[in-house]
């Protein structure tokens, strides 16, 4: 029996507290490296071309209801083959690589909060702590940790507020005036597509819908209410951060930008304040990945189906997954800086978002969804993608490079496991006549 089922203000609730997460800790300074004083402008231009992929989530979500989220809507689309394999491990490596992110955070404000930033092997050190400490309390004690899991999602809410109510009195207007040059919109263009992945926790909501109460009408409007509450802190941080410190200092400080943005008003009381906040909320979502969504993805790949019933317990029935998971994201955060870390992150939410929106485009009759609208935001999330690939094959080959070995690896272990197993993907139809369930 399942319990009783969200309500819309609670999957909105739960959305907001995924999307709030680690990335805007970790990612703000990278950012500010890339947007400058037009930090505010990339979050915005993000922000929208994220509505317009929720746009498309939310239509194929009220009409698929299935907690495989966007594999089944790529399922649904295309068809049972190699390329849906494909995304389906990359999904997973999305989690792998949000590991990574959340790591790297730790490592950087741990290591400004207690006076030692700078040192790459004692970041090294903490990285593989964080990651060691997280995947034994999923092993052996995570249900703890679970229950823990709402308090740290409402301390990092309060820590957010703090510094957005504290920090709108002190603004300095020179520092927030935005540079509407070519070359500095371009650059909040670029910071865009980085930032793309700070609003990605949404598509969780169709990942979910299965227990949402009535999902044809909430699944949509709680999608659309979250990124709605998202985008106005986001936007507030981002406004306070840049209007407190030059920019400069802020890149200075990119392992740990939110809690150097925050000296100028809340002191050295404030920089503790908020570095202690960002160790909670980078904990809580290495906890939330490595127990959650990457097991979830990694069984979906694997099996190509999810139980009715997927209970935490049933997710260790591969044990594998967690470990793997694990060594993957502490190899990406010993291997990359944040910079890096943040591009791969954002390539991978991008490729299953364009497959799930070509996918819409060939179910467009049984959503009711509009056809040009559809074609617009994939021609967007296409022109982000290639904006991300041609801004890191500029900066730093190596990411650029990665990003297409990854895929292509995937691709290959697919093809490999596919005939080897001889899994196939299951719709949630499908799944639910295998366990006999009405």
């Amino acid at each position: 029996m399942r319990g009783k089922k969200l309500s819309l203000w609670e999957a909105t609730s739960i959305a907001v507290g995924i999307i709030v997460g680690a990335s805007i800790f970790s990612i703000l300074g990278v950012g500010a490296e890339v947007a400058g004083r037009d930090l505010p402008l990339a979050f915005i231009l993000s922000s929208l071309a994220a509505y317009l992929v929720a746009y498309n989530y939310a239509k194929l979500g009220a009409r698929f209801i299935s907690n495989a989220g966007p594999i089944e809507f790529i399922l649904r689309g295309i068809g049972d083959n190699e390329i849906t394999g494909t995304l389906a491990f990359l999904m997973w490596m999305s989690y792998v690589v949000s590991l990574s992110l959340f790591a790297n955070a730790f490592a950087g404000y741990f290591l400004a909060l207690v006076g030692l930033e700078g040192n790459p092997l004692l970041f090294g050190t903490v990285e593989v702590a964080v990651v060691a400490v997280f995947t034994a309390l999923n092993f052996f004690g995570s249900k703890a940790v679970g229950r823990a899991e709402s308090f740290i999602v409402l301390g990092k809410l309060l820590v957010l507020g703090v510094f957005v109510l504290g920090g709108l009195w002190t603004i300095n207007p020179d520092y927030v005036t935005p540079q509407l040059d070519p070359g500095h919109v371009m650059g909040a263009v670029y910071a865009a597509t980085i930032f793309f992945l700070s609003y990605t926790g949404f598509g969780l909501i169709t990942n979910a819908s299965e227990d949402i109460e009535d999902p044809q009408r909430n699944v949509p409007k709680a999608i659309y209410l979250s990124l709605l509450i998202v985008t106005v802190v986001y936007v507030s941080i981002a406004v306070v951060a840049v209007g407190n410190l030059p920019v400069e200092e802020l890149v200075r400080a990119k392992e740990y930008a939110l809690a150097e943005a925050a000296k100028p008003f809340l002191g050295s009381l404030g920089f503790a304040f908020i570095s202690i906040g960002a160790l909670f909320s980078t904990s809580s979502a290495t906890n939330a990945t490595l127990y959650g969504g990457a097991n979830i993805a990694y069984a979906l790949a694997r099996k190509g189906e999810l139980p009715p019933v997927f209970e935490r317990k049933t997710w260790f029935s591969a044990p594998e997954g967690l470990y793997i998971t694990a060594g993957l994201g502490l190899l990406f955060a010993l291997l990359f800086d944040i910079d890096g870390i943040a591009a791969i992150c954002s390539a991978t939410f991008l490729l299953v978002y364009i497959f799930a929106i070509i996918s819409h485009l060939r179910l467009i009759d049984r959503t009711g969804a509009s056809k040009p609208f559809v074609a617009f935001s994939l021609l967007v999330v296409l022109a982000i993608f290639s904006l991300l690939m041609y801004y890191q094959w500029q900066k730093d080959p190596k990411v650029f490079y990665t990003i297409w070995a990854t895929v292509a690896a995937f691709a290959l272990i697919e093809v490999v496991y596919r005939r080897v197993a001889r899994r196939t993907f299951l719709t949630r139809q499908e799944t639910l006549s295998r366990y006999g369930v009405e």
